[in-house]
Formats: structure tokens, C-alpha cells, sequence
């Protein structure tokens, strides 16, 4: 792990949690994800041409959800497309999972993962699972990437403009820090 969380990202997570809070994913309120611009490429396409070179080799990773949330459903087939064994759980609510998984509340996304014993709450690049589950870091419960920026797996925008993100890594205390700069 890299350093403890800066102030200023801080407040930048909050703000893209704010953004996931308001159901800008489209997974709160029965809403889907709104379809993806003319001549852009399908939210699973876009998943699947971002995959990262690397190879999960059929580890077993149980996906919850909402069952309407378009940015969740790429994210999935951006785990498949790494090599990663997933289930699907789709439910109304992910909230009670995020308690049962130890989700600290700040680092909220729009779905919930597990793997290996590890967390894996929102849009964590595959890369950084399976870095995870090689190194295992000693008090690490799970990696968190809150809200959900532009640009990471399964939040992919046409012409590829992203902003810049931090993937946390977190304890069962509720230490964080930086796991990964992306």
C-alpha cells in the first residue's frame, strides 16, 4: 500500500459518491443505464476492449447488483473478460451486503463484489483483484473505488476521456489508504 488518503481526494470521492447517491448509474430507482451514444460502443464492448492483460484464471468472484444498472453489468463482463470466474447476484438493494461485507459507508459504489475473502466495491480495474489476491496485503479486507469515475472499468465514455482515481485499500478497523493511482 501506497500512503494514507489525501484530504483532497477525500472530498473528490465524496463528490463522486454524491454523484452514485443521486443515481447517476442509473442503479437507484428502477432506472436503467441510459444507452450508450450513436456510434459509441455497448457498455460491454467497451468492457471488454478496456479488459486488462492479465489473468484472473477462473478465481471465483461473486458479483451483488441492482438488475437495472447498466455501469455494473460492464464491469462484470470487464471481470470475465480478465479471466475471472463471476456470479451474478442481482438485488434491489446492495446496501445490507455492504454492511454484511464491512463497506466502510464513504467508500460506497453502485455494486459489491467478493473474491477470494477480499471486498471488492465498485469500479476496481481487474488488474488491481488479482494484484490483491497475488500480494495479500496483511489487514486489507477489500479494495474500494468510490463513486464512480469516468473512465474506470465499466464507466467508459466515448473518445476515452477519463478522470483520475484512486483505488483504496481498506481494513475490517476502517484504516484506508492508497492502493493504486489510476
Amino acid at each position: 500500500m501506497r500512503s494514507v488518503i489525501a484530504p483532497r481526494r477525500l472530498a473528490r470521492a465524496a463528490a463522486l459518491l454524491v454523484l452514485s447517491a443521486a443515481g447517476a448509474c442509473g442503479s437507484r430507482g428502477g432506472e436503467s443505464a441510459p444507452p450508450p451514444a450513436e456510434g459509441a460502443a455497448a457498455p460491454q464492448q467497451a468492457a471488454q476492449a478496456a479488459a486488462p492483460a492479465v489473468n484472473a484464471g477462473g478465481v471465483k468472484m461473486v458479483v451483488y447488483k441492482t438488475p437495472t444498472c447498466g455501469c455494473c453489468r460492464a464491469w462484470v463482463d470487464h471481470a470475465k473478460a480478465a479471466g475471472f470466474d463471476v456470479q451474478v447476484v442481482d438485488t434491489a438493494n446492495v446496501d445490507p451486503v455492504k454492511r454484511e461485507q464491512g463497506v466502510p459507508g464513504h467508500l460506497g459504489s453502485c455494486h459489491t463484489a467478493v473474491v477470494d475473502g477480499f471486498v471488492i466495491e465498485g469500479h476496481v480495474p481487474a488488474a488491481d483483484v488479482v494484484r490483491l489476491l497475488r500480494e495479500k496485503p496483511q489487514g486489507v479486507a477489500g479494495l474500494a473505488v468510490p463513486g464512480m469515475p469516468r473512465g474506470s472499468p465499466g464507466m467508459e465514455v466515448p473518445g476515452g476521456a477519463s478522470d483520475p482515481y484512486d483505488v483504496i485499500a481498506f481494513s475490517k478497523e476502517g484504516r484506508v489508504s492508497v492502493f493504486e493511482t489510476h
